[in-house]
């Protein structure tokens, strides 16, 4: 009887393979047959799974991004109670930054994807899809924190959770870049989220 093959664990091991080229060496050179050879099949094989290259990254990209909500959503129900708005957006936020080596190559992939994006329209798109809803998630915690007193009404808005996005993306850029270690760029981190949340008429 024919082995059934995990088409879908088929495509992981390619996506797997393609960050692995992505982390060492970016995207711009990486052709199909490169991904192929890295994975340990055939060209032909691999087209059976993805036709074009702009097909593999998309999904490549969207498996990076899932993995990246997973861990944060790990962090969030290791809380051993209900964790404050300014708890859950510390826990997304520290999972945007490259803490660890998981992180880290995340981090190495997606870096190698935006720098694609920027001129290729589909993976463009691609890149943007979550951002509105991060932001959204973001500022319906900066308000639930100033419903609870924990923070000034008027930094409950979209511009200070868009802020927060960009503070952890800078800080994520500068540990890949060698300019922070981990643990500045949390410390920083915090610091951010202290000056946010001060003045509040409740404890933060």
């Amino acid at each position: 009887m024919p082995k059934k093959v995990d088409h879908e664990a088929r495509r992981q091991e390619i996506a797997e393979a393609l960050w692995r080229i992505a982390g060492t060496r970016g995207l711009d050179g990486a052709s199909l047959r490169d991904v192929a050879a890295e994975a340990g099949i055939s060209l032909g094989r691999l087209q059976h799974y993805f036709r074009t290259k702009d097909e593999m990254l998309i999904f490549a990209l969207r498996r990076i991004n899932q993995l990246a909500e997973l861990r944060i959503r790990e962090r969030i129900e290791a809380f051993t109670e209900e964790p404050t708005p300014r708890a859950v957006l510390r826990a997304c936020l520290s999972g945007m930054l490259p803490l660890d080596d998981r992180s880290r190559i995340g981090l190495l992939v997606g870096a190698a994807y935006y720098a694609r994006a920027v001129h290729d329209p589909a993976l463009r798109a691609e890149a943007q899809q979550g951002i509105p809803q991060l932001r959204a998630f973001f500022a319906d915690q900066l308000r639930r924190a100033a419903e609870r007193g924990e923070l000034p009404p008027e930094r409950a808005t979209e511009d200070e959770a868009m802020l927060l996005i960009g503070v952890a993306e800078g800080l994520a850029t500068y540990v890949l870049l060698g300019v922070h270690e981990p643990e500045s760029a949390l410390r920083l981190l915090d610091l951010h989220l202290a000056r946010l949340f001060e003045g509040a008429a409740g404890p933060a």
